[in-house]
């Protein structure tokens, strides 16, 4: 049974951790290959688990250490149909890994979670296409598209589901409607270029706005991920309903573009102890940013940098 999903904790003002860059850190830190940046594949063999068991338990004894709760995605950010059809991966095999993707975090929650350290379930939902270019699915399509994977974690342990690195509004509502129906929470998170709009020039304002409206209000909160703090910070505004809906940053190591992140075939680490100094900023000038993680090329160091820069300020909050 869920044990969180009437009632997030992370909802109610506590500061709460998340995990990295998997992908990138599974990839050049661990060694392992990723078909298509698929890190569902590993749920499917002992090794595979055992990897992610490895890099997750990297990030738990964080939080654990500083009694701050945590939001512990699944490894099915690709795990839909289409990314699932491309690696070899039929619909039966590919709802059998979203669920055993569950019971890994479930048993993870087991192990970490203490009074102080709530262990949120979240189910990780990826773009159909590809991240860093714009969709054309319509809300609906969208809707019918992901509800494949919503309806499962809908019949697991999962508190929540997400829907990361969305590029475009519709992709973000059409996950969000499936959730509602599903009767999940969820939470819709937004990537943005360089320039603090999406891919296909949407402000991050109106993307939010256009969700809410198409929604009802429906997610639980919206994110950013994806991107690194200098692309989004000058879009966001003080004191703005907008902005208060935002609840949680998930940002890239590296200041580069998507475009040149997508053409590199090195680790791009950043300046780790700048990205912890810009979480305090964004944590300070906008308390209710109470999720903190990491994106492309962050792992457990960059968590801990972000955590030793935040918490005597959530603390004080």
């Amino acid at each position: 049974m869920a044990k969180y999903r009437h009632a997030l904790p992370q909802t109610n003002g506590g500061l709460f951790l998340s995990d990295g860059g998997m992908e990138t850190a599974l990839i050049f830190l661990q060694g392992l290959d990723l078909p298509q940046f698929a890190s569902f594949v590993l749920v499917d063999r002992q090794d595979g688990r055992a990897e992610l068991v490895k890099y997750y338990e990297q990030y738990l004894p964080i939080a654990r250490k500083r009694g701050l709760g945590f939001v512990l995605d699944t490894a099915t950010w690709r795990a839909s149909l289409d990314w699932g059809r491309m690696i070899g991966f039929d619909a039966a095999r590919l709802g059998a890994i979203n669920l055993a993707a569950v019971d890994l975090v479930a048993d993870l929650r087991d192990k970490w979670e203490t009074p102080t350290t709530p262990v949120v379930l979240n189910g990780a939902i990826g773009p159909r296409g590809d991240g860093y270019k714009a969709g054309r699915m319509e809300a609906e399509e969208a809707r019918d598209y992901h509800a494949f994977q919503v309806d499962l974690f809908a019949r697991s342990q999962a508190d929540m589901v997400s829907a990361i690195t969305m590029n475009t509004v519709n992709e973000g509502v059409g996950i969000a409607l499936a959730a509602r129906a599903a009767h999940m929470p969820c939470a819709v998170s937004f990537t943005v270029e360089t320039d603090g709009r999406l891919v296909d020039g949407t402000t991050l304002r109106a993307a939010i706005e256009a969700t809410e409206e198409a929604t009802a209000g429906s997610p639980a909160y919206y994110m950013v991920n994806c991107a690194h703090p200098t692309h989004f910070e000058q879009a966001l505004a003080r004191d703005e309903a907008w902005v208060k809906r935002i609840r949680g940053v998930r940002a890239n190591a590296s200041a580069k573009s998507h475009a040149e992140l997508d053409s590199s075939d090195t680790l791009d680490i950043g300046d780790i102890a700048d990205l912890g100094r810009r979480y305090r900023s964004l944590t300070r000038a906008f308390p209710s940013m109470r999720i903190l993680g990491g994106c492309c090329g962050t792992d457990h160091r960059h968590l801990a940098a972000i955590c030793e820069a935040c918490v005597p300020t959530a603390a004080a909050a």
